[in-house]
């Protein structure tokens, strides 16, 4: 197995950053930018695939449409209408939301066209219900300082979001409509070269510029990265879906790993003989080989009607298992693509016999594909009409492999991987829009863009250290933070420290999530909720951390079910007192041996029984004085 060198393998990583606007409106139509939590509406579409008006057809959609998904749409008039339908035409566009990404473009020095022209985005993956996302390209050109480097921006855009997926089964795919149509900023930069921490910093200075201006939404879910791989002498991959910055790092170095032992297979490949695979020659319907085989995942399958087929391909013993890297096979990423066809996967010759499947079994493959000894074989089952695509996709994946990397989509997942998700997508997927005519920047609206531009991230920094007396590191965790807007809301209310919050709405919650709590399941209205029963005495700062960590652990749904649950109303002074008198009672040994360092034995135990009832720092000062009256 290599050692892996990400410095010495030509890395270039290209980000685009798709941030939704704070806008109240849609795009294209008057409907609120909100979240609904009920779907009276629902309604079934079945997309297919037509040709650009080039007459070809994109690759991306081709693959789609090979999974016959039926699309299961789920709407609440609250957050959508016809236009989300694709039952009405748009409206006009919204001019807040454009204007917005007017500023911001100002503030990347990138050249505004004067004339914008709305494209339609071939997307048939059933999140957009038109089977297009709308998109505008509004400037070109500019720079991201990062570091005293300036890294170059390719493009800034104005584009829809896209429904927000619900879940997903072998025959269809479920969405919510309350997301399709908020406004969202695309900024794609410019390749750079670096390693994945560099990467990572032009992330965050480019995410530190949007928050500055106070004019997009903050919170998971709201930011979205994909990111641009590429090494020395292969394809350019994207990759879907990073939420966070330490994803990315993790997304970068693996995708580079992964990227160069393909580069590794293939050199390896391209000093064998192997024959093209002939579908007609070397695929075999072996169904009945297996008919009463120990595998359950081909048993099931059997049970549901499916094939089973099995592809020779000659000389190519060993390479389906061969490891360059740890966990980077050929193998393995042949089993992602299958997967996305709906079936449970794929038996290679390389890993067998295992999982049920029996050296009998193999003997009648051999027998019945013709083999000679260094002939590799692949078994998959399935529908038919799942079958014959997936072994289309699987014949042209092992072509590719003597390439190298194949230029692909893939999906970050939350290990810090990527697995595949579709082909790249080609020219012929954007078109012009024809119901919306081109949308004209005046001089008008450059001059009101240039005045809005935001202060710069340091003098942001600054103003939270002086307005709220927090010290540098705090400040920073606050900005950078999802819960900035919840900060300066609950620190209106001057009874409560800024510190205090700082801090719960930082560190308490990080610490929860290290834990594996959700931190999604803790909605603004119940953080707020939270701390104005503080304000209000009715709860103790440590009431703070046993309502998030009750919430984000799924136990309890609001602030009321909490306090409902663990009883931790706050107690009065006269209660307390006589609490503690009791706890020094039952404890004198320990008061009388430790004398003033009792305090801490003593403290720990109060807070066992009183912790969120009670301040622990009144706990503390009570303590204290009680101790010494009873020394004295």
């Amino acid at each position: 197995m290599s050692e892996f060198q990400i410095d010495k393998i030509g890395l270039k990583v290209g980000l685009e950053i798709h941030q939704q606007l704070a806008v109240k409106k849609k795009l294209f139509c008057n409907c609120p930018s909100i979240e609904s939590k009920e779907y009276p509406i629902q309604f079934f579409r079945k997309l297919r695939v037509s040709k650009s008006e080039l007459g070809e057809y994109d690759p991306t959609a081709i693959f789609e449409r090979s999974k016959s998904k039926t699309i299961v749409y789920n709407a609440n008039p609250e957050s959508s209408c016809l236009v989300e339908q694709d039952e009405e035409p748009p409206h006009e566009v919204n001019e807040y939301a454009k204007n917005v990404v007017l500023t911001i473009a100002f503030a990347l020095k990138s050249t505004i066209f004067n004339e914008i022209h709305v494209m339609r985005k071939l997307v048939i993956d059933g999140s957009n219900t038109s089977g297009f996302q709308r998109t505008m390209l509004v400037s070109q050109g500019g720079y991201l300082e990062v570091d005293s480097k300036k890294v170059g921006v390719q493009s800034v855009s104005l584009e829809e979001d896209a429904a927000k997926i619900l879940g997903e089964t072998v025959d269809t795919r479920e969405y919510a409509l309350d997301r399709l149509g908020i406004p969202l900023i695309e900024i794609a930069l410019e390749p750079v070269s670096g390693k994945p921490e560099e990467i990572r910093k032009i992330a965050l200075t480019l995410g530190r510029l949007l928050r500055t201006t106070k004019k997009v939404e903050r919170g998971l879910g709201t930011i979205r990265q994909d990111v641009n791989v590429s090494i020395q002498g292969g394809n350019v991959v994207e990759i879907k879906g990073v939420q966070k910055l330490d994803q990315l790092e993790k997304i970068i170095e693996y995708e580079a790993r992964r990227q160069h032992g393909l580069v590794i297979i293939s050199s390896k490949l391209n000093n064998m003989i192997i024959d093209r695979i002939a579908k007609e020659r070397d695929v075999k319907n072996v169904t009945d080989i297996f008919r009463n085989c120990k595998s359950t995942v081909i048993q099931k399958a059997l049970k549901e009607g499916a094939v089973v087929k099995a592809i020779r391909i000659k000389n190519f013993s060993g390479m389906f298992s061969f490891e360059p890297y740890q966990g980077i096979r050929l193998g393995k990423q042949i089993g992602e693509l299958v997967r996305f066809f709906g079936l449970g996967g794929v038996f290679h010759s390389d890993e067998l016999p295992n999982y049920g499947i029996e050296e009998i079994e193999i003997k009648e493959i051999k027998k019945a594909l013709d083999l000679e000894q260094n002939d590799a074989f692949l078994v998959l089952a399935g529908e038919m009409k799942k079958v014959e695509p997936a072994i289309e996709s699987i014949i042209k994946r092992i072509e590719d492999a003597k390439v190298g990397v194949p230029a692909e989509t893939r999906m970050a997942t939350t290990e810090g991987e990527t697995i595949y998700l579709r082909p790249r997508p080609g020219a012929s997927r954007m078109y012009p829009e024809t119901d919306i005519p081109p949308i004209i920047v005046t001089e008008a609206e450059l001059m009101d863009a240039q005045k809005m531009m935001p202060k710069s991230w340091e003098e942001t920094i600054s103003e939270l250290e002086n307005t709220y007396n927090l010290n540098p590191q705090l400040a920073v965790q606050v900005f950078d933070s999802n819960y900035s807007d919840l900060f300066e809301m609950i620190c209106q209310d001057k009874s409560i420290s800024p510190n205090f919050v700082a801090s719960a709405l930082c560190s308490t919650i990080t610490n929860l999530e290290r834990q594996g709590l959700d931190a999604k399941l803790l909605r603004s209205s119940e953080i707020l909720q939270a701390f104005k029963l503080l304000a209000d005495g009715e709860i103790a700062k440590e009431s703070i951390e046993i309502i998030f960590s009750n919430i984000m652990s799924g136990k309890t749904h609001s602030v009321g079910e909490v306090i409902k649950n663990t009883s931790i109303s706050k107690i009065d002074s006269a209660e307390l007192e006589r609490v503690l008198d009791d706890l020094i009672k039952a404890n004198i040994n320990i008061v009388h041996e430790q004398r003033e360092r009792s305090i801490g034995p003593l403290m720990g135990i109060a807070m066992k029984t009183m912790r969120g009832k009670a301040d622990g720092q009144i706990i503390n000062q009570i303590l204290e004085k009680k101790i010494r009256e009873k020394l004295d």
